[in-house]
């Protein structure tokens, strides 16, 4: 499992861009028939992709966690974003998963697989995993019955639905927030203006990036930004110092995951336009 380590934002000006990717992309974590995680040092999330297609995948332990098994001392939170539906088993118990749903699984369970109901048309399966101390109930959660809310304008390009899962008023957790947000046709700007939150990391993962286009996904701190090239279905950690924008050649999706001190979506420090540099 990939590990990647805290950056300190006096360091990270002056990065370039290939230590950039080095030190904040997980990239390649969607193959055929695999699971691939990466650990991160920010609030110890863990971000991962499975693609099952022509087998069942299980959530492996890592000698990382030092565990018994994967969820031991974790909860984990699940979402399809391919276009055939998929089935995740936790300990014995299936759960069917369309495009866009989302499953969350609490401590304490042993055994989680993946499967495609279709070969031919197999899901794609984004994992945010982080610690936990408490057991809540596995629960899913299909794209309908997700709290939306509509944000942005047309005419500032960045009219977009913001799709909460996994939250205060949704699905209870430890400390995992997650959620997804798309993009309204003709919008490329996701979370302009920025923001940060100190009190907890953020990760991105890309989806519905068409073949051939790319996001300029904008991070560091307001007065120092940087951007790194994204492609469908690369994720992105960004610190807590960090602002976490993009904009892309083509409209597109994203998830959008939290873990740290609390699990208020509305907790963020807002950054103006003319602020940012």
């Amino acid at each position: 499992m990939k590990v990647l380590h805290s950056v300190h934002p006096d360091d990270f000006k002056t990065y370039q861009t290939a230590l950039i990717r080095e030190r904040f992309l997980a990239d390649g974590i969607v193959q055929a028939d695999q699971i691939n995680c990466v650990y991160t040092h920010y609030d110890r999330m863990i971000v991962g992709g499975v693609n099952p297609e022509n087998k069942t995948i299980e959530l492996e332990n890592y000698p990382n966690l030092r565990a018994e098994y994967f969820l031991e001392r974790r909860e984990i939170g699940i979402i399809n974003v391919g276009n055939g539906a998929g089935t995740v088993t936790a300990d014995g118990v299936a759960y069917d998963l369309n495009k866009l749903d989302c499953l969350y699984i609490g401590k304490g369970t042993k055994q989680v697989t993946f499967a495609a109901k279709d070969a031919a048309n197999p899901p794609v399966f984004f994992l945010l995993s982080a610690p936990a101390h408490k057991t809540y109930p596995t629960t899913l959660m299909t794209n309908e019955q997700a709290v939306k809310v509509n944000a942005g304008d047309i005419t500032t390009a960045n009219h977009r639905t913001i799709n909460k899962y996994i939250h205060l008023e949704g699905i209870q957790s430890c400390q995992l927030v997650m959620g997804l947000t798309i993009l309204h046709g003709g919008s490329v700007w996701n979370t302009m203006p920025p923001h940060v939150h100190d009190r907890r990391m953020e990760a991105y993962f890309y989806f519905d990036v068409p073949q051939g286009q790319r996001i300029f996904h904008y991070m560091g701190e307001g007065t120092e930004t940087r951007h790194i090239l994204m492609d469908n279905y690369d994720a992105v950690v960004s610190p807590p110092w960090s602002i976490h924008s993009g904009v892309g050649t083509a409209s597109y999706s994203f998830i959008w995951g939290m873990a740290g001190e609390n699990l208020d979506y509305t907790d963020m420090d807002a950054l103006s336009i003319p602020e940012i540099r």
